[in-house]
């Protein structure tokens, strides 16, 4: 299984392109049928049946995959992409020292992501020789001590970058920002800083905390769910089942999706033998809005002014108001200001900006006012703007009309991708600590600790791009496919002294390689982490603040490799020595860490005890008890104008060309940067991924049909060009003036100093492209 032919994929980019067709439902037969090929293709179908058999269960492990919430009871709790996520993580395939021995770095940086991951799972450590251009398996301690060397030869911390992924556990998290922080820097950047920043941004500031204030149980109990911005049957696939619950016990579902989703339509669960075996389905959404990318804070804006020109009409005519004035009075700020913002923003403007017409937010707000209790959830569709921060607080004032907030089966939803995310900066992965927390850490460690604020993604990039830092440690993730402006980002990585990655499986990040390199190959949330004191469980959190044990049963492919938490410990201890914690001790029991954690947040007090609770326990969410926590003290209704112009507007009028607003999303077969295969079942798209869904009235105009080969030049104020080439058409239900397209393959077109106001997250859904055809050759 060594020669290259053998290695590769059985999906190959290389293979012919066939044209699929627009299932009519989503899950069903087809989502266990792709089930089964992922658990065969991890050439280990027995191992992964059982994996799937404890997958989100009590005793066994959280899956890899989606933040989403778990059903506890039920013999099966995964969904399909969940099911890719384990049997991708559990496999065989070896990328060890043989096959760095085999393929050079410039060798590596030549073939698709898709390749690089399938390769399988990395089984040693790893030191890249600049004179062979090879990556070295290098001992354990001696990895420790290089990078030990190179932090401790900084002039300033800040000079180091500890950037992590959403998938690393609570407990690794913690003692990593721990690390960082004894070390000197506040310098975390973090996955997050590219997805949610602006829900957490917006939240905290109109209700004083980041997080959602719903549970999974809210949506047994709401009357109608609005779905900003999110494609639940692709990024959260579990989702599905409580949306599908929902709408058929009467809840009514209103979705605000750029794209024409199958899964936002019509579902089917695997789990249902009528559903399965027959052409059944359950209707998802009762209302289904398609507005311009950008344009949802518009159509909220709508729905708002229809609520106060009804309320008034209703006043006039002596009946009671229909939004909650009690409420209103008794918990909030600004409500005069923003009611006089939303009666001065004209239809005109709202229809305009949005791209839908008076009539469908009327729909829209109609179905919110018949609900007693609604739940309004978004994702990145909604975060990835430059007035992302806006939108979700308009949402929130949204919700604030009706006292939506704080009470069952109504409240806000930000679904997060990874996951543990959320739980990453719930126990300190955050650039901005508060000075508690600081103050909380100073007193466990002994020690004093910074409190100055440190970088994001974004400035992370900025200074490894002036050479201001020197040092990157990533902590899982790929943040060289996950990050915009690839070209840059690649540069900024390049630019480093070291960079250290602590990985499952080979990718992009790896290959980006200045002075010095490391892969440090650490075991998967399926593998059994067996330490001193036992075997070991981690704990994650997911999107509703519930917290609870995680714990695999799957022998690791190799004893060389660690747990996150044996990695970063190790290099703690290399570079400040034992006099403050014990690092080995965290090793050994991971209790301990859990220990500190109790000690320093609250909300975790009795820590360890409490997970023996089933299903684990509720951090709790202050929002949702209705005590307001943000300066004010009250929840705020947000007054913001609509943007002035949105992102082609602004660049036009100086071009002769139209442009388009383009978003980068995710495949079907693919789960944040990594590519499970090069289909994407639900969009009709078979065996390729370099392709750009385009309105067929658009298409017209430019003279293009459905499978013509374009380039894809996006356009920003520094007049440099971002260009992807070989991109095929595909004609889709997209509003006019938009396009979408996947990433990480157009992440070159996203300009690095796009970024959301006040969230530094980059504007993956909204940048300025033009279209230009080139000769139809067969894309090999």
């Amino acid at each position: 299984m060594s020669s290259l032919e053998n290695s590769t994929p059985a999906h190959s980019s290389h293979a012919s392109s066939t044209k699929e067709s627009k299932p009519q439902k989503a899950g069903g037969f087809s989502s266990l049928k792709s089930t089964i090929k992922h658990i065969i293709d991890s050439q280990q179908p027995k191992t992964n049946i059982k994996n799937l058999l404890k997958a989100n269960k009590d005793k066994g492990f959280d899956c890899p995959g989606c933040a989403w919430g778990d059903q506890k009871e039920g013999l099966l709790q995964f969904c399909e992409n969940g099911a890719k996520a384990i049997a991708w993580e559990s496999t065989t395939k070896k990328a060890d020292t043989q096959f760095f021995k085999k393929h050079s770095v410039s060798y590596l940086k030549k073939q698709s992501d898709y390749w690089l991951e399938y390769q399988g799972r990395l089984t040693e450590p790893l030191r890249y020789n600049s004179a062979t251009d090879h990556y070295e398996e290098i001992d354990w301690q001696d990895a420790f001590k290089l990078i030990a060397h190179y932090l401790t030869q900084l002039s300033s911390p800040d000079q180091a970058e500890f950037y992590t992924s959403g998938r690393a556990s609570n407990e690794a998290a913690f003692i990593y920002q721990l690390f960082g922080r004894m070390y000197g820097t506040n310098n975390f950047p973090d996955c997050s800083n590219m997805c949610h920043e602006a829900s957490g941004v917006a939240l905290n500031e109109s209700i004083g905390i980041g997080k959602g204030t719903v549970t999974l149980e809210d949506f047994d109990h709401a009357d109608a769910i609005f779905v900003f911005g999110q494609n639940p049957g692709t990024n959260h696939p579990r989702m599905m089942n409580a949306l599908r619950k929902s709408s058929r016990a009467g809840c009514k579902i209103v979705s605000f999706n750029n794209l024409k989703e199958v899964a936002l339509e019509r579902f089917a669960s695997p789990q249902d033998p009528l559903e399965l075996l027959t052409p059944s389905a359950t209707t998802i959404s009762h209302l289904y809005l398609t507005p311009k990318l950008g344009g949802d804070m518009a159509a909220i804006r709508g729905i708002c002014k229809h609520i106060f020109e009804k309320n008034e009409q209703e006043m006039s005519q002596g009946r009671d108001a229909i939004i909650n004035n009690n409420f209103i009075e008794q918990h909030t700020l600004n409500f005069d200001k923003y009611y006089q913002q939303v009666i001065n923003t004209s239809w005109q403007k709202i229809e305009q900006q949005s791209g839908l017409s008076k009539a469908q937010l009327l729909n829209a707000a109609e179905v919110y006012l018949q609900a007693e209790r609604v739940i309004c959830t978004w994702a990145m569709g909604i975060t990835q703007h430059k007035h992302s921060v806006a939108t979700i607080q308009e949402i929130v004032n949204l919700q604030l009309l009706k006292g939506n907030i704080g009470k069952k089966g109504a409240g806000l939803c930000p679904v997060r991708g990874h996951s543990n995310v959320q739980g990453n900066r719930t126990v300190g992965i955050n650039e901005k600590p508060s000075s508690d927390f600081i103050n909380a850490l100073t007193h466990l460690v002994d020690k004093p600790l910074p409190f100055t604020s440190g970088h994001n993604v974004y400035h992370a990039l900025k200074a490894l791009l002036n050479k201001s830092s020197k040092v990157i440690i990533c902590l899982g993730g790929n943040i060289a496919a996950a990050a915009p402006d690839t070209e840059q980002t690649l540069e900024a990585l390049s630019n480093s002294e070291l960079n250290v990655q602590i990985s499952t499986k080979l990718n992009r990040s790896h290959l980006a390689i200045g002075k010095d390199a490391l892969i440090l190959p650490c075991i998967g949330r399926t593998e059994l982490d067996i330490q001193a004191s036992g075997p070991q469980h981690i704990t994650v959190e997911d999107t509703f603040s519930m917290v609870h044990a995680s714990q695999g049963n799957v022998e690791p492919l190799s004893s060389a490799q660690k747990s996150e938490i044996a990695i970063v410990a190790g290099i703690a201890q290399a570079t400040l020595g034992n006099q403050h914690v014990k690092w080995q001790e965290l090793t050994d029991n991971y209790d301990v860490i859990r220990d500190m954690i109790s000690e320093t947040l609250p909300e975790f007090s009795d820590f360890n005890n409490r997970l023996n609770a089933p299903g684990g326990f509720y951090l709790g969410n202050s929002a949702a008890k209705l005590q307001w926590l943000n300066k004010a003290k009250k929840a705020l209704f947000s007054v913001h104008t609509l943007p002035e112009k949105l992102i082609t507007e602004h660049f036009q009028e100086n071009k002769k060309q139209p442009l388009f607003t383009l978003q980068t999303l995710r495949s079907h077969d693919q789960y944040n940067t990594t590519v499970y295969g090069l289909n994407d079942r639900y969009r009709g798209v078979s065996n390729e991924r370099n392709v750009v869904f385009i309105n067929i009235k658009d298409a017209k105009k430019l003279g293009l049909d459905e499978d013509d080969i374009v380039t894809i030049t996006s356009i920003w104020s520094d007049d440099k060009k971002r260009s992807v080439s070989g991109f095929k058409i595909k004609i889709y239900d997209i509003p006019q003036g938009n396009l979408a397209a996947y990433y990480p393959e157009t992440n070159p077109l996203v300009p690095l100093d796009s970024i959301g106001d006040r969230s530094y997250t980059p504007t993956s859904k909204a940048i300025a492209v033009m279209l230009e055809k080139t000769a139809n050759e067969r894309i090999i």
